[in-house]
């Protein structure tokens, strides 16, 4: 431990001596240092926030989404620092001036590139910034300059969504017209084939249709009249059977008594039959029996022997219009399937001609879908463009306008006037501690011993004379005015950076 605090001492002893030179390195350093944090020019920011609403009910009404919005708004961002854009930013700004030749351009371009930024803060919050460094303006100017950079990034940000895709939708809609009247064209020309095709072979034309869907619908149309059939069938067997068990007339008073007593037995077994009791059954053998004998008394009592029914008569009607809708469904199940065995025939006897018809169909189909596809789209697109250009989709608010920079965000000089100083008195420091270990001195006795070996039996002090400590503390005065000059300078650096921050203010 003894030994760390001699080698200090000794030098703190070797620097002191060397005072001089140390003082002199440390201004050399120090006036250096600050001539290059002087030449280094500030840097001012600019910063401004815009707020997007990309809610719009008649928007999402058409097909505009918010996430098609949120697209459009996300490619003008990342396309605002494009080099044409930063082009428009150049020669609208003074960063044009002086600007002559296509590569000063595209350095500047490179470099302003650099120094702007837009970033997406939120969902629909958006900060622009750029840092203007230009040495050639003062610093009040360098930061006006800053804040027009970014109000013209806001302006190219506006007129980039205000815009929207209108240029896009003009070409759009001129592709999508040229691509109408070529497919309006092929259709004309596929429906005068069609027509003549239908005029040379009517018995295969349908409509437009081809033969395999006439086919399909055909037999499609066939299953479903069966069905119907089939139903009328079964309507008509229930209302005979209701009519079987209703008397044709009711017996008035005071006369008819036989016949109406024959039909309401003929009634009775009508029923048992429908229940499903056979002629063996024994009600069935004994009702036949009572009608046997009223058939006998009825005809006995000769016509009039009775009033007609009501009941009965509707019965007849509702039968005879049910009778009618059968013989229709079966006739046209009829004409079905004559249809179909003629187009079947044709099929069988005229392949070609078949196969012409259904080739001329199917072309005819493909072009209409196409063309009517092209026709909705079209409109779809038209309605997009109109509402894109009659009213925004996005609408913009500058929250945060472009602030005036009040202070430069670099460099910071008091900070590296510091520590040019720091940089100075050590670098004066350590050249007058290099100075004396490279000459054969030695500070203290303990040293000399270590060097030589042998043990040092005393020191002589220097002494000085009345005069000599008179010119020694004149020195150490100027040392020390040496000193506080120099630490003045720095405090009339950092004095005057502030004021010109407050210029700039």
């Amino acid at each position: 431990m003894n030994g760390i605090l001699d080698e200090a001492r000794a030098a703190l002893h070797s620097v002191w001596h060397r005072r001089w030179l140390a003082l002199a390195v440390a201004w050399g350093v120090c006036m250096m240092g600050w001539l290059v944090v002087a030449t280094v020019p500030n840097s001012y920011e600019s910063r401004a926030r815009i707020f997007v609403q990309l809610d719009d009910p008649l928007a999402e009404q058409i097909g505009v989404g918010v996430g098609d919005r949120k697209r459009d708004v996300e490619r003008v961002r990342q396309t605002l620092t494009s080099a044409i854009n930063l082009e428009k930013v150049i020669r609208s700004t003074r960063l044009g001036d002086g600007i002559t030749t296509p590569k000063q351009m595209e350095e500047m371009i490179l470099g302003l590139g650099k120094a702007v930024k837009v970033v997406s803060q939120q969902d629909k919050l958006f900060e622009i910034s750029a840092v203007s460094t230009d040495g050639s303006l003062s610093d009040a100017e360098s930061a006006k300059l800053a804040q027009d950079i970014v109000q013209k990034l806001i302006d190219l940000f506006r007129e980039g969504n205000l815009a929207g895709d209108r240029g896009d939708m003009t070409d759009t809609l001129d592709f999508m017209n040229q691509q109408l009247a070529d497919r309006e064209k092929q259709l004309e020309v596929a429906e005068q084939h069609r027509l003549a095709f239908e005029a040379k072979y009517p018995e295969l034309a349908q409509g437009g249709a081809s033969l395999v869907q006439r086919l399909e619908s055909s037999r499609a149309e066939l299953r479903g009249i069966d069905g119907d059939i089939a139903a009328a069938q079964s309507s008509l067997a229930a209302i005979n059977g209701q009519i079987a068990g209703t008397p044709q007339s009711i017996a008035g008073p005071g006369g008819g008594g036989a016949k109406g007593m024959l039909a309401q037995a003929q009634g009775e077994l009508a029923a048992m039959r429908a229940r499903g009791l056979t002629d063996s059954h024994p009600d069935v053998i004994v009702a036949r029996n009572q009608v046997a004998q009223l058939k006998v008394a009825a005809a006995a009592e000769g016509p009039g022997g009775g009033t007609p029914n009501p009941a009965y008569s509707s019965l007849q009607s509702i039968r005879a219009d049910r009778q009618a809708s059968l013989q229709a469904l079966q006739a046209r199940r009829a004409g079905i399937q004559a249809d179909l065995a003629r187009v079947t025939a044709q099929q069988i006897e005229n392949p070609e001609v078949a196969a012409e018809a259904q080739r001329i169909s199917r072309d005819y189909d493909v072009l209409k879908q196409q063309y009517d596809k092209l026709l909705q789209d079209r409109e779809q697109l038209r309605l997009r463009g109109q509402v894109a250009n009659e009213r925004s989709a996005v609408r913009f608010q500058v929250t945060d306008p472009p602030t005036t920079p009040r202070s430069p965000i670099a460099p910071n000089r008091p900070i590296l006037l510091f520590a040019v100083l720091i940089l100075g008195v050590g670098a004066g420091g350590g050249a007058a501690f290099a100075i004396g270990q490279l000459r054969s001195t030695f500070q203290t006795t303990a040293k000399l011993e270590r060097a030589f070996g042998l043990p040092v039996l005393g020191a002589i002090s220097h002494t000085l004379t009345d005069a000599g400590r008179a010119l020694r503390r004149k020195r150490l005065k100027y040392f020390i005015a040496g000193s506080a000059a120099l630490g003045g300078v720095f405090v009339l650096l950092i004095f005057s950076e502030f004021i010109q921050r407050g210029l700039v203010a």
